[in-house]
């Protein structure tokens, strides 16, 4: 009961002119990768399915890293998602998990393969690579992205793929926690340049070094910020088989 000044009152309400203050969307619970294209496929007689993912497009150093999964549909890892989505400690205990449960393989573009071809050609040639090394041949490959691969069989390229299906996001995991490891490994045999933390990244403290120390050999000579420390310096080409002796 609301009254005014001369004691009378009135029922309180909402009249034809009170502003209603709107209420707020719930917030939706985030979406996860579900394995559903992938039972759709089966369905259909594509059978193995894969999915493969790459990481390491944007580092100013190291190779990008793909790989390619078949998880099994009877054992299909719980909590699978973009890697980019997930912790360190997550990451790396659903590497155990997918390599423990399905067929997995993995393929690194070196820096000199990158340095020739572009960052993109060395990339799709490392997913395709990737599947290529699978112990058993998929009927249907998914691919995170918008590039289909050269594969002897069915490929659907999936933009947000490592975010929508869950062999994708499978591999996505298996690409990034092998990258890390490798980039802390290379940060042992390069220090100061702070590979162990950034992975490569173009950060303050990879800028810094980079002016300072100059490129590396693992650094991509044709990425503009290494470009411009060159200098008088010409740093040696790493291939395939000297990252090979680094895994």
């Amino acid at each position: 009961m609301i009254r005014d000044a001369n004691g009378n009152g009135k029922a309180g309400g909402k009249g034809k002119g009170a502003k209603v203050t709107p209420r707020l969307p719930l917030k939706a619970a985030p979406e996860r990768p579900t394995f559903a294209r992938e039972r759709r496929a089966m369905t259909r007689g594509l059978l193995p399915v894969a999915g493969c993912d790459e990481a390491g497009r944007g580092p100013l150093a190291g190779p990008v890293v793909a790989a390619a999964v078949i998880l099994d549909p009877n054992r299909v890892p719980r909590g699978l998602n973009d890697s980019k989505q997930l912790g360190m400690v997550e990451r790396e205990a659903l590497y155990d998990k997918i390599c423990a449960t399905a067929h997995v393989a993995v393929a690194f573009g070196s820096t000199q393969r990158i340095d020739r071809d572009n960052i993109l050609q060395a990339s799709l040639w490392a997913l395709a690579r990737a599947v290529a090394a699978l112990p058993v041949a998929p009927q249907l490959v998914f691919v995170d992205g918008r590039d289909r691969i050269a594969v002897p069989c069915e490929c659907e390229a999936v933009i947000g793929g490592d975010g929508l299906v869950a062999s994708i996001a499978a591999a996505s995991i298996v690409a990034k926690v092998t990258r890390d490891r490798l980039m802390m490994r290379l940060g042992a045999c390069h220090p100061g340049y702070g590979f162990e933390r950034h992975m490569g990244y173009g950060v303050p403290e990879h800028s810094r070094a980079l002016k300072a120390l100059g490129p590396t050999p693992h650094h991509r000579r044709s990425f503009a910020p290494v470009a411009a420390c060159y200098r008088d310096r010409e740093p040696a080409v790493v291939g395939d088989a000297e990252i090979a002796e680094l895994i």
